[in-house]
């Protein structure tokens, strides 16, 4: 239950958490000496230098009790009280109350010292005037009134201590933090770059802070390195291979229309058109990884651009709603490839799609819903796979695709920081397919 409520509690970045395992220490080491060291020792002194005004006004107390008229004891007292600096009144002004601040934490000491030490003491007034302490005492004369000096009876230092404390701990914590913002900042830019490439963007990154940091900066340098010289080698393989093949095929359908046409010959050719199909969807997936660089791009006129092409293509796309996003950062030629997929796969199966550009906090989501027979969930999964194939029934009456249009279009989604998720459409009752682009 502690781990949960802490794991809820605690700040979820690196900065915010060194800052907490920064402040901490400082803020209980101040707390345990403000309390264990300051209190008991200012107590202490607070004590000491009551117990010797205490002295000196008992021997002002037992002169006024000796005086023989109140005339004489307020003579005594005026000419004694100036002689240890204790203003007597005679007789006292006003019976008064014990009053002192709730945070007058020396105030308390005094209160007690005096009441334990002083017989005859009615009250102590800590509060009329700060740089005082009243006290009314009975005396052979009556009560009388006598006014110490608060300097006399408590230290004063244990307020210019804490402030010196906090000045101190303050200053200390901000180059502390600045020290720390230098450390964290080289670590943050490595995340910014790792994210970036996870988007497909590169961000240039330079290896800096700490020897920790700096070894996983040049290990991220070499895994992007690597990564990147794998994609274009993927790319330059797959390229040629689709290309090469584009010629024995190119001289396989020239042969068969030459020759005579038979039933074996138009399914020979059909199975060449297949062939020559696949080969260009198998190049446009191998080059899926080098279509274009991410430039600030208006989404919404990319995407009714689109529709507009498809609509002109005799299919029967709408746009139901759609969000002005302005520029943002993608890649057009790969979004527009895969809205493309998205489209043909609905008109495809289907006879209408409907399109919906929505914007979210942290992405914008295209949704294209169709009437077709859509796909059951167990196999949703499987449709995101390149060259997956589904059941005969969703294929019937409709030419068989190579199993890439998804594949593409998830892969895209994934190049932008985001997703393709698959569903079921409630408005028209076919697939619906949301894809996800992170901005």
């Amino acid at each position: 239950m502690l781990a949960g409520f802490l794991k809820r509690w605690m700040p979820q970045g690196i900065y915010g958490r060194a800052a907490l395992i920064l402040l901490l220490p400082v803020l209980t080491l101040q707390l345990v000496v403000s309390v264990v060291f300051i209190q008991r020792h200012f107590e202490g002194v607070t004590a000491q230098m009551t117990r010797n005004v205490l002295i000196e006004t008992r021997y002002l107390v037992d002169r006024l009790d000796a005086a023989e008229t109140l005339a004489a004891a307020g003579l005594a007292g005026a000419q004694l009280g100036q002689a240890l600096q204790i203003d007597v009144l005679v007789p006292a002004p006003g019976p008064g109350a014990d009053l002192r601040a709730f945070w007058d934490l020396s105030g308390r000491v005094v209160v007690e010292t005096l009441q334990d030490g002083l017989p005859g003491l009615r009250n102590i007034d800590l509060v009329s005037n700060h740089r005082e302490v009243r006290m009314v005492v009975d005396t052979a004369q009556g009560p009388v009134e006598l006014r110490v000096p608060r300097g006399r009876v408590s230290a004063s230092n244990p307020h210019q201590l804490l402030v010196l404390m906090i000045s101190t701990g303050i200053l200390m914590t901000w180059i502390s933090f600045v020290f720390l913002r230098n450390q964290l900042r080289p670590i943050r830019r490595l995340a910014r770059a790792a994210d970036a490439f996870g988007k497909g963007r590169h961000v240039p990154y330079r290896v800096a802070g700490a020897a920790e940091v700096r070894q996983a900066g040049a290990a991220f340098l070499d895994m992007r390195a690597r990564i990147e010289r794998q994609i274009e080698q993927r790319t330059l393989m797959l390229s040629g291979v689709s290309h090469d093949l584009r010629t024995p095929l190119t001289r396989m359908k020239l042969a068969l229309s030459m020759m005579e046409e038979t039933e074996e010959t138009r399914d020979m050719l059909r199975d060449v058109g297949d062939m020559q199909r696949l080969v260009d969807e198998f190049l446009s997936f191998a080059r899926s990884d080098a279509l274009d660089d991410m430039v600030p791009t208006d989404l919404s006129a990319l995407v009714r651009r689109v529709i507009e092409d498809a609509a002109r293509a005799g299919h029967t796309v709408n746009l139901e709603t759609s969000v002005e996003t302005g520029s943002i950062l993608l890649r057009p030629q790969a979004v527009t490839r895969a809205l493309e997929n998205l489209l043909g796969n609905a008109v495809r199966y289907g006879t209408c799609a409907v399109v919906r550009l929505e914007r979210l906090p942290h992405a914008v989501r295209l949704r294209v819903e169709d009437d077709g027979p859509g796909i059951p969930a167990a196999r949703r999964e499987d449709a995101l796979k390149p060259f997956s194939r589904l059941d005969p029934a969703r294929n019937q009456n409709h030419t068989a695709g190579v199993g890439l249009g998804l594949a593409i279009a998830s892969d895209i989604a994934r190049k932008h920081g985001g997703r393709l998720v698959l569903g079921d459409s409630t408005r028209l009752g076919g697939l619906r397919a949301d894809l996800e682009l992170a901005i």
